[in-house]
């Protein structure tokens, strides 16, 4: 396991530093609308690939750039070259690299790295969350009122859907929301204790594969909205710092379309 940790983060830090070389050299074009993709995201994912499966061969590879679904079962690298695209292309911090570890369907490795400010998250199944080689922990926070909590909306929102209703009925509710642009931070800093709570109806696995395990290893609750396991075919979900928090969050969301 330790093997798999240390490839995590040298991968993670190499792949930070390819983002950061790229800076101000790019060009951008849509994957779709508003969903932005770069050079820089393809070269960092090349670097991420050749690292780990330089040292595992045998590992499947799922990667934002390159979302192929090998079957399920054995060792599987999730990987998000570039979250917070829309960030990193407009010259604003809040993006990231996220690689997770998955062996047969549980995410054992994870590293997230914000290249900007060289601050790395990192965690292991069964041994803890770190950042920066300090313990992470969860916030205390039990009510709502008293919690600042993080969103992801899609790429495109109309004013009458699922994700807005959502947005407003936690705004009336809880101390402050905030819209970050990279899910995977938004993860980080919950087990970090900087946000309470963070809840997304549209995203994939590797957005969020990496900030699963930080948080829970921080000893958050993450779970899909309606308390069960998570699908990382397609992930909806509640993620918070004590149990008391997740349900009162829970409680005000729509679980958006199926």
């Amino acid at each position: 396991m330790q093997d798999f940790a240390v490839v995590c983060e040298q991968a993670a830090r190499a792949a930070g530093k390819e983002l950061l070389d790229w800076r101000g050299r790019f060009e951008v074009r849509e994957k779709g609308p508003a969903d932005l993709v770069t050079q820089a995201d393809l070269a960092s994912q090349e670097v991420i690939r050749g690292i780990v499966l330089g040292a595992f061969p045998d590992h499947a590879f799922l990667s934002e750039e390159e979302p192929n679904r090998p079957p399920a079962g054995g060792y599987r690298w999730i990987v998000d070259p570039l979250d917070g695209t829309m960030n990193y292309v407009h010259g604003l911090h809040g993006y990231c690299v996220s690689i997770a570890l998955e062996r047969d369907g549980e995410v054992v490795a994870a590293t997230i790295y914000e290249p900007q400010y060289d601050t790395c998250y990192s965690a292991q199944l069964g041994g803890g969350a770190l950042c920066n080689g300090k313990t992470l922990s969860v916030s205390r926070t039990q009510r709502l009122d008293e919690a600042l909590v993080s969103v992801s909306f899609p790429p495109r929102v109309t004013r009458s859907s699922d994700e807005v209703l959502n947005f407003l009925e936690v705004l009336e509710t809880c101390r402050g929301v905030r819209r970050l642009g990279s899910a995977a931070l938004n993860l980080s800093y919950v087990a970090a204790g900087q946000l309470d709570a963070f809840w997304a109806t549209e995203t994939h696995a590797w957005d969020i594969a990496a900030g699963l395990l930080i948080v829970r290893e921080a000893g958050g609750i993450m779970t899909a909205m309606d308390g069960g396991p998570i699908d990382f075919n397609r992930p909806k979900f509640v993620a918070a710092s004590t149990p008391e928090l997740h349900t009162a969050l829970r409680a005000r969301l729509r679980p958006g379309t199926p």
